[in-house]
């Protein structure tokens, strides 16, 4: 089984490249003390022109992930375990392809997407990893995305294509790997506190979740088009639960990546 630092160094070795963000915590504990704190991009998704959902009582989830999204920094930032930063901060627009180059651009060591959609009868929270898509959405947005997307604008090492196939493989492997552990931290930590959608981990294309390098989530908080989601979602309290349990779950996620030494299973 390929070690995460094995997979850095062959990367390095090749092309001077910095270690995958999913390899972070992989540092050599002499080095440890020194590093800096793993960092946390925070997505609230939609924004400016973009409102996203908009419940019946005329909730608008660009606003609600925001809210959601600044509890969560302030407690992460709390906590002292790692650096936050957000993709926006306000009511402003940013494209999908901009959130993750914002991401890889800082070597994010976890990318956490906020949303509360919209769709008929769903109630509860949800957790995406990137996976094949599973739904008309989803599909549309990997279809958009795959063709400029090949390598995720990776800087590889100047080898033979077989030879890049590969390494690119072992990283998102890896990633995916990061990924599916995050997935299951966010579960543990919402299960108990807030109602969850059934099958609550789920697959899909989302174009904010392609990073090869940076493990990745999508939580959907709730739905809007539920009155009872919306009602929840309003009230600070609520909000603030629901970041109490994502913050559990990057804490989580990040004191296991901090000491699992091997590629895991996703």
């Amino acid at each position: 089984m390929l070690r995460r630092r094995d997979l850095a160094g062959l990367l390095l070795a090749f092309a001077a490249l910095p270690p995958p963000a999913a390899a972070q915590g992989q540092r050599n504990t002499s080095r440890r003390s020194a590093a800096p704190k793993p960092l946390v991009v925070l997505d609230p998704g939609h924004g400016g022109r973009d409102p996203g959902a908009i419940g019946g009582r005329g909730t608008r989830e660009k606003t609600i992930v925001l809210a959601t999204a600044q509890e969560l920094r302030r407690q992460l930032e709390s906590s002292g375990r790692c650096r936050v930063v957000m993709t926006r901060t306000g009511d402003r627009f940013v494209s999908l392809g901009n959130r993750v180059e914002f991401a890889r651009r800082r070597n994010a060591a976890l990318f956490v997407s906020i949303h509360a959609d919209s769709a008929p009868g769903a109630r509860g929270a949800s957790v995406y990893t990137l996976g094949e898509s599973s739904d008309a959405l989803a599909g549309a947005l990997a279809r958009r995305e795959n063709q400029a997307d090949r390598a995720g604008g990776l800087r590889m090492p100047s080898l033979t294509p077989e030879v890049q196939a590969i390494l690119l493989s072992l990283m998102r492997a890896e990633t995916r790997a990061g990924s599916a552990r995050m997935a299951r931290e966010v579960v543990e930590s919402l299960d108990g506190q807030v109602p969850l959608l059934p099958n609550t981990h789920r697959r899909a294309g989302f174009a904010v979740l392609k990073a090869p390098e940076i493990p990745s989530v999508l939580v959907e908080i709730g739905f809007l088009s539920h009155p009872q989601d919306e009602a929840a979602l309003r009230r600070a309290d609520h909000r603030a639960k629901v970041a109490r349990a994502l913050s559990r779950a990057v804490q989580g996620y990040l004191a296991q990546a901090g000491r699992s030494p091997a590629l895991a299973a996703g």
